[in-house]
């Protein structure tokens, strides 16, 4: 990409994405991680742990290019996104619930997706232009603090004015997604011309990595006997990543644009295939099969 996208829009978009998480934050919803322990401890884990291992499986079954596999990997580990919590509201999941997780996850991806990122790095050993890659320390600060000083702000913002963080909450969550289209549509256009070979290499993976996502974020939590409402939260949670956050550690931090293209693939197959799942899910709910029966 152009050095003015990777170093001023791309930090800009995601800052603006984040700084709308930030917005709908508070304190207290750090504190109902004590409050809700086993559908917190289940969704995390299920992100955590459970996703990047389905992922590596996948990745190795279809044998990727070492470039792809390691963007996929970058994109398990990606945390959820403030979409998450608007496809949680629209099918009745525990929006609460998913505030927490988006947060928590946030917070806990400083260490874990460089983790994620540097042991798939050297498992696959990616080459570009003849060289070898890595995810240095200082470039992983650079891209989080951008993730988290816009999220301190938007809850300080919403400490001083609740009113003022609820009217600006619309617009710029309107603002998030037109950012989150914007920055999936110029990944893509940097790999235009291997776009084609990269969708045969990666469409159906990313496929079926989303419907994994979605199906173990719901079934995890059920295998704990965590509520419907609750599992229907993580399913979004876990299956909903943020792609801007992957796009701009691929980019920025990694620069390879090439690592970069799983994510905005995913970005817009996530969407329809979420749709399906929260319509499968509403059909699901304990209340909706009593009145049915």
């Amino acid at each position: 990409m152009d050095s003015a996208l990777t170093t001023v829009a791309l930090p800009g978009a995601l800052a603006v994405v984040m700084f709308g998480l930030g917005l709908s934050l508070t304190v207290a919803d750090f504190a109902r991680v004590g409050r809700q322990p086993r559908a917190v401890a289940a969704a995390l884990a299920a992100q955590l742990v459970v996703l990047p291992t389905i992922c590596f499986g996948l990745v190795t079954a279809f044998a990727l290019d070492p470039v792809l596999a390691v963007g996929m990997m970058l994109l398990a580990a990606s945390p959820g996104g403030t979409t998450a919590n608007l496809l949680s509201h629209l099918f009745r999941g525990d929006v609460a619930l998913n505030v927490t997780l988006t947060a928590v996850n946030s917070v806990l991806a400083v260490v874990t997706l460089p983790i994620v990122v540097n042991l798939a790095i050297g498992w696959f050993r990616p080459v570009v232009d003849g060289g070898g890659v890595g995810l240095e320390f200082g470039k992983t600060v650079q891209v989080f603090a951008v993730v988290l000083v816009p999220v301190v702000l938007g809850m300080l913002v919403r400490r001083a004015s609740a009113a003022f963080a609820d009217r600006a909450d619309r617009p710029v969550r309107i603002l998030s997604v037109v950012v989150l289209v914007g920055v999936i549509a110029g990944a893509l256009l940097a790999e235009l011309d291997n776009l084609a070979g990269y969708l045969a290499d990666i469409g159906i993976a990313a496929v079926v990595f989303c419907l994994c996502s979605l199906t173990i974020g719901y079934a995890v939590p059920r295998l704990v006997r965590v509520g419907h409402r609750q599992a229907v939260a993580s399913a979004f949670e876990v299956g909903v990543h943020n792609s801007t956050l992957a796009i701009a550690v691929a980019v920025s931090a990694l620069g390879v644009e090439q690592m970069a293209v799983p994510a905005a693939v995913y970005g817009v197959l996530m969407f329809p295939l979420a749709l399906g799942a929260g319509a499968v899910l509403v059909r699901m709910t304990p209340e909706r099969r009593t009145v049915s029966g």
